[in-house]
């Protein structure tokens, strides 16, 4: 889920809204990822899971690129069974070695009285108006509610620096729980939010009050009759993109494993339809799921060595070109969610090009042996 990842290279020129253009592997307007790069051709190799440090594990990874290097945040462990230790922002100078930087939010320094102070879900980065916007997903933990669920919601940080330090600007956005925000910048200059929370919301967004503009709007749940059954188990982490006037919105959903939709519109605000009948990358395990993964009928195993690549976002790559991250989770035989997180396998961040075919974007598919990518910057 990073609006937008107007990884503005030079802070100096505006990137305005977070509008793609361009052909197969569409690059952000405006960048200045060339002027970086020395002239030739050059050769990008990766191998994924991307991360294979246990210490630094997270889901949900969504990436920024600031200038020469790359800054990712995501939802630390633990994540189901109570508080986690905050937001980590990770660093790497070749989006292949990563390391923590920081805590954007340190659980521990927080006071007991702070309403923020539950499990960090989700959080992400967007360079939108001069400013780095940090928005997380959290609630405050009680003896009755010992993972903060009964008030989970929405809180956004803003800050002159990536790297922080990032002041509260106003929260929880939303009277009620959502989880998984995401913000885009219009190419007209206004701010949206998208969220999940037993569906997908959506809402006009005042970025520099923190507050919604209106009403957030319930636009989409699992078990809709226009759906298809592969969404039916549950849809979250959304994540809107623009391409010559056709909005688009990643989305992940956990009935057959972890898969990523992808749903189009001439608004942002829609109505959204489905871009493609079938998702548009993830894995799938009958066994993984469970009762859950039976709502979306017979269907086969994929190939691939995981049970989980989802909750995606998109970032750009060592290429100048659009990028998808999300967590991989490798598959050995373990059920969710009595799979016990703390213990291997964990999460840990991989990476695919993004790709625009056929009028939408695609990702392929999950990919665990070394992959080349070659390009040239003239």
């Amino acid at each position: 889920m990073l609006l937008l990842f107007i990884l503005c290279l030079n802070f100096n020129a505006a990137l305005k809204a977070q509008e793609v253009t361009g052909g197969e592997r569409p690059a952000y307007v405006k960048s200045n990822t060339s002027g970086l790069i020395s002239p030739g051709t050059h050769v990008f190799k990766y191998k994924n899971p991307i991360i294979q440090d246990t210490t630094i594990s997270m889901r949900d990874h969504a990436i920024i690129r600031v200038g020469k290097k790359w800054y990712c945040t995501g939802t630390s462990l633990p994540v189901w069974t109570g508080p986690n230790p905050g937001v980590r922002l990770l660093v790497s100078d070749d989006m292949i070695h990563w390391k923590q930087d920081s805590w954007l939010i340190d659980a521990s320094k927080l006071p007991p009285d702070c309403p923020y102070n539950g499990r960090f879900w989700a959080p992400e980065i967007h360079y939108i108006k001069g400013k780095f916007w940090l928005i997380v997903n959290s609630g405050k933990v009680t003896p009755q509610d010992p993972k903060g669920m009964a008030n989970h919601s929405i809180w956004l940080f803003s800050a002159q620096k990536v790297t922080g330090p990032y002041k509260l600007v106003n929260g929880p956005l939303t009277p009620q729980y959502n989880n998984d925000a995401t913000l885009f910048e219009d190419t007209d200059g206004q701010v949206y939010l998208y969220c999940s929370g037993n569906g997908l919301f959506q809402a006009k967004l005042d970025l520099e009050k923190g507050k919604i503009i209106g009403e957030l709007q319930k636009f989409r749940t699992a078990r809709e009759s226009i759906n298809p059954r592969w969404m039916w188990g549950g849809i979250e982490g959304p994540f809107v993109l623009k391409r010559e006037g056709v909005y688009y919105m990643f989305f992940s959903t956990w009935t057959r494993g972890y898969e990523v939709g992808l749903l189009k519109s001439r608004s942002p605000l829609g109505p959204w339809v489905l871009a493609s009948p079938e998702p548009i990358f993830g894995t799938r395990k009958k066994a993984y799921r469970g009762e859950i993964a039976k709502v979306a009928g017979d269907f086969e195993d994929t190939p691939d060595p995981y049970c989980e690549t989802g909750h995606n976002a998109i970032f750009e790559g060592p290429d100048g070109k659009l990028w998808s991250s999300c967590h991989y989770v490798f598959y050995k035989g373990q059920k969710f969610p009595s799979v016990n997180e703390m213990a291997e396998p964990k999460p840990q961040m991989g990476i695919e090009p993004l790709y625009f075919r056929n009028g939408i974007f695609t990702i392929g598919k999950p990919t665990w042996t070394e992959q080349t990518v070659r390009y040239t910057i003239k």
